[in-house]
């Protein structure tokens, strides 16, 4: 009986230890299942925690873009604003209130170095009144060598920055009454240089490395439209200055050539004066002359008859040179018009020709003349007759013996052009301008053993001038000369 029951025991103990076993088993699995729940939950909690993490930083981007974007919208207003002027002190009024807060600052300030005073001056002011503004201007002076030095480096700092002082922050924060700011530096590459500070009030607003970028670039334009200003301050300056120098110089060369006029008009009338007064003892020395060569009063030796004749020809010789310096005098003044009618240049050519045909066969001087059957010219004929004979006759005078004279006539636009070409000796260049002067005589052999009066040119250019021509030449020594002039076609 007791052994049933013992058995019977052990037996039951055996089936606890058995559900126990088990049970143990099943709560160890359950803690294994409750220990991976929270783990489980562990991680959704760091997940949900990284969600929200990376919500607040999606957050906080989007609005650091935001307010980016606001801030370049303000930037590109303001740069078109800043670029409508070219006056330094507009640039710096361009920049307003609404400006500054678009960037997220309600205080700004703006100083250039002034070399005279040897201080900053102030430019902008905003956010501040004007004691405060004249405070902040007094403290910037007083630590100037600070800010110069901040402008040497030409860096931007802010409250944000790592490099920066503290105590350099604070005492900037001090001056200006600001938490946050950003001082960025003014740099054209011409005149006084300054800095721009901008700064907030606001506790919760902190300076980022985009509003410090904006500010930079702020800062930048600024200096860029300050040596915009600058060069066209300078630009204009120069053409006032230029302006101003060619009005006196105008002045001046107004008041010379009236001078000149004054003085030539001098000239031209006692030069017509004398020569009127030379007439009248030449018209009776040659009619003098005249009488006795004539020996209307009796017979007259060899020797006296010789003499006259000398006296007849001076007389002559004189006669002409008073008279081409009235025709020059008169021309010159005006009082001379010339009567301008259609006329072939041929026949005005062939009868100057035909006066000087005995000197070209004494000289054995061959003359060609190459021109249209028709070359009509609206001239006075008289006068240019007398510029043919002028010209050929200078051309027969330095040509020597056997030597060729060419005329040659043709077409140059609305004009004429005559150009008439010897063998002669030619012309120094630096006589080519002067020998269209009264009076003015090449220095050569020819004209030492040549007599003349040097108003042959002189006329000639006169003349020429009068008919709104010109008149110029071309020469080689040795190899000949070529006077050529230009004469208006027939209307």
């Amino acid at each position: 009986m007791i052994s049933i029951i013992g058995i019977t025991s052990i037996i039951i103990l055996i089936v606890l230890a058995f559900l126990l076993l088990a049970k143990m088993e099943k709560i160890k699995q359950m803690q294994s299942a409750v220990d991976n729940l929270k783990n489980s939950l562990d991680e959704m909690d760091e997940q949900a925690k990284l969600i929200v993490r990376t919500d607040m930083e999606l957050n906080k981007t989007q609005e650091e873009l935001d307010k980016k974007i606001t801030g370049l919208y303000s930037l590109q207003r303001l740069s078109r604003a800043i670029s409508t002027t070219l006056e330094e002190k507009q640039i710096f009024n361009m920049i307003d209130p609404s400006y500054m807060e678009d960037l997220g600052f309600e205080k700004a300030c703006g100083f250039l170095w002034n070399t005279q005073i040897q201080g900053f001056q102030l430019y902008i002011n905003i956010g501040y009144t004007q004691d405060e503004s004249e405070e902040i201007k007094s403290s910037v002076n007083a630590n100037k060598n600070m800010y110069l030095d901040l402008i040497k480096t030409q860096k931007t700092i802010s409250s944000s920055s790592t490099s920066s002082d503290m105590s350099l922050k604070n005492k900037i924060n001090r001056t200006y009454k600001t938490n946050s700011f950003i001082i960025s530096p003014l740099v054209p590459k011409e005149g006084n240089k300054g800095f721009l500070f901008v700064g907030t009030e606001k506790i919760d607003t902190l300076v980022t490395e985009g509003d410090e970028e904006l500010i930079t670039i702020l800062s930048n334009q600024l200096g860029q439209a300050l040596d915009n200003a600058r060069l066209f301050e300078n630009t204009w300056q120069a053409h006032q200055e230029l302006e101003n120098r060619v009005e006196q110089r105008t002045h001046e060369l107004t008041l010379a050539l009236d001078e000149v006029r004054k003085i030539s008009k001098r000239k031209t009338d006692f030069v017509s004066s004398v020569s009127h007064e030379l007439r009248t003892p030449l018209t009776s020395i040659k009619g003098y002359a005249s009488i006795l060569l004539a020996e209307k009063l009796g017979a007259l030796p060899s020797e006296v008859k010789l003499r006259l004749e000398k006296i007849n020809r001076h007389s002559d010789e004189l006669a002409q040179l008073v008279n081409d310096l009235l025709d020059i005098s008169r021309i010159q003044s005006g009082r001379v018009i010339m009567k301008r009618e259609s006329h072939n240049l041929k026949e005005i050519i062939n009868g100057a020709v035909e006066l000087l045909s005995e000197q070209l066969k004494e000289r054995q001087i061959e003359l060609s003349v190459d021109m249209p059957e028709e070359a009509n010219v609206s001239v006075d004929a008289g006068q240019i007759k007398r510029v043919f004979i002028n010209i050929i006759g200078n051309a027969i005078k330095f040509t020597p013996p056997k030597g060729k004279i060419s005329i040659s006539v043709r077409k140059a636009g609305k004009n004429i052009e005559v150009d008439t070409s010897d063998t002669g000796c030619g012309i120094p260049e630096e006589a080519r301008e002067s020998i269209f002067e009264e009076f003015y005589r090449v220095e050569n052999a020819i004209n030492e053993e040549v007599k003349g009066t040097g108003l042959g040119l002189a006329l000639v250019k006169n003349i020429i001038e009068a008919h709104k021509g010109k008149i110029w030449v071309t020469s080689k020594i040795g190899a000949g000369s070529t006077f050529s002039f230009v004469l208006p076609q027939e209307n």
